[in-house]
């Protein structure tokens, strides 16, 4: 396969979703985990401490670059799918049947990526352009932690990203499995094990960045 391939054919599109994928999963966990150091409840001291060795760390500037080129990849091929999906049926049909196995957000993997790339968008404007203000731009000192806090206590914030969060998990829910079956891991003595890790993968992460508004706007976080 050429890389003009890999970037147009079907199948090429498909494996970059399912690489792009893996690296975002993998991503989720790390961002999670830092996340959950307001938890230490300490006025947000140890978070904030860890949050600008990150933002003033060279190699994880350097990795953001990266991490940045593979969530605009994942986005554009994900469309891009979405688009010959849709385009594949010249006859539409008033209710298409699909097999059992596939599940009901499964067939609205584009709207729900569409949701996330929304819920993206406010993310960053919260919590990833002030600091960049800041680093770039000699802008004021962001305490990270306060603006969770101020953010996570507003109900319209709270609540959109609430929808965010469950957009995400069933997302996961159905890109997890598809990208190991994207490189042909689908053997029946391999697929349960890697639905249930894929499951309990998706409901872990997204109930842990719910945990975090929630804590937030039931006041156990000072």
């Amino acid at each position: 396969m050429t890389w003009k391939q890999t970037f147009t054919s079907s199948i090429g599109k498909k494996i970059l979703m399912a690489l792009t994928g893996f690296f975002l999963i993998i991503y989720l966990i790390v961002h999670a985990g830092i996340n959950a150091l307001i938890f230490y409840n300490d006025g947000g001291q140890t978070f904030d401490a860890v949050a600008s060795v990150m933002l003033h760390n060279y190699f994880i500037r350097f990795l953001e670059v990266g991490l940045f080129a593979v969530f605009i990849l994942h986005i554009i091929q994900g469309l891009l799918l979405w688009k010959q999906n849709k385009g594949a049926r010249k006859i539409k049909y008033y209710k298409q049947k699909y097999p059992r196995e596939i599940k009901w957000y499964g067939r609205y993997m584009g709207w729900l990526g569409t949701f996330i790339l929304l819920f993206l968008v406010m993310h960053l404007y919260h919590f990833w352009g002030s600091t960049k203000h800041e680093l770039y731009f000699h802008g004021p000192v962001i305490n990270l932690y306060q603006e969770m806090k101020e953010v996570f206590t507003n109900p319209v914030w709270f609540t959109l990203y609430m929808i965010g969060l469950v957009s995400l998990l069933f997302h996961l829910l159905q890109g997890f499995q598809s990208a190991f079956q994207t490189f042909g891991i689908n053997h029946r003595r391999w697929i349960n094990i890697i639905k249930g890790i894929g499951i309990i993968y998706s409901w872990l992460i997204c109930l842990l960045f719910a945990s975090m508004p929630i804590a937030f706007m039931a006041g156990w976080l000072q």
